[in-house]
Order: C-alpha cells, then structure tokens, then sequence
C-alpha cells in the first residue's frame, strides 16, 4: 500500500492548488468531485515518510485542509502509460525511464520519478533546465537546491562532466537522485544529500533553485551567499515573484522567462559577470 496526499479545496481554487502541489514534484494529480458538497479532492502523492508529508503541509499555508490515505499501488501507477518525452529544446530530451523509444538528441536524460517526484514535465523544470544549460561552461560548478528526482543535476552532470552537487531534505528525494545518476552513467560525479542549505560552504559558479517562492523567500540569505556568479530560480508565478527579487537584494534580476503562468529568473551575484550570448 501507498500513502496518498488529499487536498480539498473548492472548484475555483483547483489551479491554483494544483500548481502548488505541482511544485512539491508531485508526478501526477487526480481531480475528483465531493459528493454531496461544493468542493474537489485533488489526490496525490508526496511521499510517505513525515518529513514530505509535513513539507507538503506547510507548502498549502493553510489555505485547504488535506490528509492522508492508504491507496492500492498498482492503480496508482496506471498514469506510466501515457508517459512520453519531454522536448527541453532541440538538443536536451528528458525520457522517462521505462519508454522505449528513439530520440533525436544530443543529450537524452533517462529519469524515473520514484516514489513521489516529478518527471521533468512542469514548466518551472523545463524553464529552470533551460536557463541552467545556457550558463554551462567547462569550469562551472553546479548546486541543485530541493533536487527531487535529480533532474537537474543529472543533466548538468552530462552536459559536463564535472561534481554536481545536489540537496533535499526529502531523503526519498535523495534515493531517487542518486538512482537516476546510477541510470545515467553520472553517480561518479554528483554528491547528494541532506544536509540543509545553511550548512553548505561552498560557493558555486551556478545555483539552480526550484523551489516555492515562500521558500525562495525564507533561504534568500543562503541562496546569495553560496552563489559565486548565477543563481537560477524558478518555482514562482509569472504575476507574482517580485517578493522574491526583493529578498534577494542586492542579486540583480538578468534575464526573466515565463512558460504556462510560471516565471524562471536568472540573479547575478557579481557585477562582472555577463550572460553567455550577451553583447
């Protein structure tokens, strides 16, 4: 058995929460009416452990009540068949790990979602993978904050091979990191764990963060300190991050991307850096 993740919210507020849970790294969301009520379930998975249960708690704000259900796990794992693809651009595909299929590309990031992770398909990856491939060079190094399935930090690790470093807090979120760098050939060189955001020392060429805003907001003061040149977030809406801007000040905002509603910003950290491209 699994445990599944319900929020309840009323039919206006079914976008809205969904993005919310779509952020966590959820993988898939079933609507279903309340009968004999004005409301809609909104069923998912987050994890079973409590630490990804209390995440996802305190990522509603208290907006929606929500609880906890044993659900069978062969219904859950009906949505693989209707997995494909994901065109990241013309050179970066994300393929999920049980599709059989030949892809034109450069680079081809196998990726299995474990237990209660995205795939890669939610626009704020997509932007993030983007804006991270663009700042790409020979001597960068990378941090992967709120890591997930490791989506990005495996890619990082093959577009150059150099240590990628990645957290979570979710220790399942670490499981399935270090499964997809096994998958695609990269675990030599992506150090994953745990450990809290405040406890990093390094400083890093390229920061990938994508993370609620409130959150963005509460690791402002670590975020900046641990970025060297870039820090890329994401996880914000594309009408409402300039909360976000502010915490981080002074980091200037360089480049700005939305995609379905969702917004994907690149900081400076350094008043000598330029974007790759920039004239």
């Amino acid at each position: 058995m699994t445990r599944a993740f319900v929020l309840t919210c009323s039919a206006a507020d079914v976008d809205v929460a969904s993005d919310v849970l779509w952020q966590l790294g959820v993988r898939a969301i079933e609507e279903r009416t309340v009968r004999d009520a004005a409301g809609v379930e909104l069923w998912t998975a987050v994890g079973g452990e409590p630490e990804a249960v209390e995440r996802a708690t305190r990522a509603l704000g208290g907006r929606w009540s929500c609880r906890v259900v044993d659900v069978d796990d062969e219904a859950r794992e009906t949505w693989r068949d209707f997995a494909e693809p994901i065109r990241i651009d013309g050179d970066l595909v994300i393929l999920p790990a049980w599709v059989d299929v030949d892809v034109d590309a450069a680079t081809v990031v196998r990726i299995e979602p474990g237990g209660a992770f995205g795939l890669g398909d939610h626009p704020t990856t997509e932007l993030s993978l983007r804006a991270m491939k663009r700042l790409l060079g020979d001597d960068v190094d990378v941090l992967d904050v709120g890591c997930g399935t490791g989506v990005v930090a495996v890619t990082a690790a093959l577009l150059r091979r150099r240590p990628v470093r990645a957290i979570d807090i979710s220790s399942a979120a670490v499981e399935a990191t270090l499964d997809n760098a096994r998958r695609n050939g990269v675990d030599d060189v992506i150090e994953v764990d745990t450990t809290a955001l405040a406890d990093i020392d390094g400083v890093y060429d390229v920061v990938v963060a994508n993370i609620l805003a409130p959150v963005l907001v509460s690791l402002a003061a670590d975020l900046q300190r641990v970025t060297r040149s870039w820090l890329v977030i994401s996880g914000v809406l594309a009408s409402a991050y300039q909360h976000v801007v502010d915490a981080l000040a002074p980091m200037q905002v360089a480049q700005i991307e939305e995609l379905d509603g969702w917004a994907c910003l690149v900081l400076r950290n350094a008043a000598d850096v330029t974007l790759p491209g920039a004239g």
